[in-house]
């Protein structure tokens, strides 16, 4: 995989719209498993070629350091070779002056080159150490992008669960509804309002016979009076 994969691999499950992705799925939940499994796949791919793109960053950091320290040591070289034959040309030592005037050029021309060397892996340093930057920030949202995608499986859940709890508790309901002439608790309530009934007949039938007795009785008392009136006239 090259870095520029990579590294559009990352920007895009980053920027991964969850929301849009879950009014799409049909299962959200099957959905944001398979999300799950594929970010967290993605991120450990992504982490190791994250790991090599540092690593051969920090091997071109070392190499550059390396030439900035020998284009040093050259320059040092080349110094201390260009002292020693001016103090030998002094003493009149033409001959061992020149040859270090000679190795006092070699020195130079190695620090040229580790100069050159230097300066050309600048570029190339600060572009990786852009990229590894950019990865490093794009690995960092997808594992932000993860703990969402988890929260959310779990939210989906507990809702699912709760769901399934209030149409459980509702079908319940339904099978004792009150309203139902065919329901248990109908046929009961129908029992009670006929023995209810019952009873109100047996206490309309009790008052009706009372009634009876007490018209009977009044009409005996008529007939005594008759008779105690017709007796006091025939003893006038």
């Amino acid at each position: 995989m090259t870095k520029q994969t990579i590294l559009g691999r990352v920007t895009q499950l980053a920027k991964a719209n969850i929301n849009a992705l879950l009014d799409q799925a049909e299962d959200p939940q099957k959905m944001l498993d398979q999300l799950i499994r594929e970010y967290t796949a993605n991120i450990s791919e992504a982490e190791q070629a994250v790991a090599t793109t540092i690593g051969n960053l920090r091997l071109m950091e070392q190499d550059h350091q390396e030439d900035v320290g020998a284009a040093k040591e050259w320059g040092g070289k080349a110094l201390a070779a260009s002292r020693k034959a001016d103090e030998l040309r002094a003493a009149g030592s033409a001959a061992e002056a020149d040859k270090f005037d000679n190795l006092a050029k070699v020195a130079l021309g190695r620090q040229l080159r580790s100069e050159k060397e230097a300066r050309a892996a600048e570029p190339t340093i600060a572009s990786q150490t852009e990229v590894v930057d950019r990865l490093k920030s794009g690995l960092d949202q997808m594992k932000t992008k993860l703990s969402e995608l988890k929260a959310k499986r779990d939210e989906l859940v507990a809702r699912a669960k709760s769901a399934e709890a209030q149409n459980r508790m509702m079908d319940s309901v339904k099978s004792i509804d009150v309203l139902d002439p065919t329901s248990e608790l109908s046929r009961f309530e129908d029992k009670v309002r006929r023995e209810e009934a019952k009873a109100l007949g047996k206490q309309e039938l009790a008052a009706s016979s009372l009634d009876a007795q007490f018209e009977q009785l009044d009409s005996l008392g008529d007939s005594a009076e008759v008779e105690a009136r017709l007796a006091a006239l025939k003893a006038a």
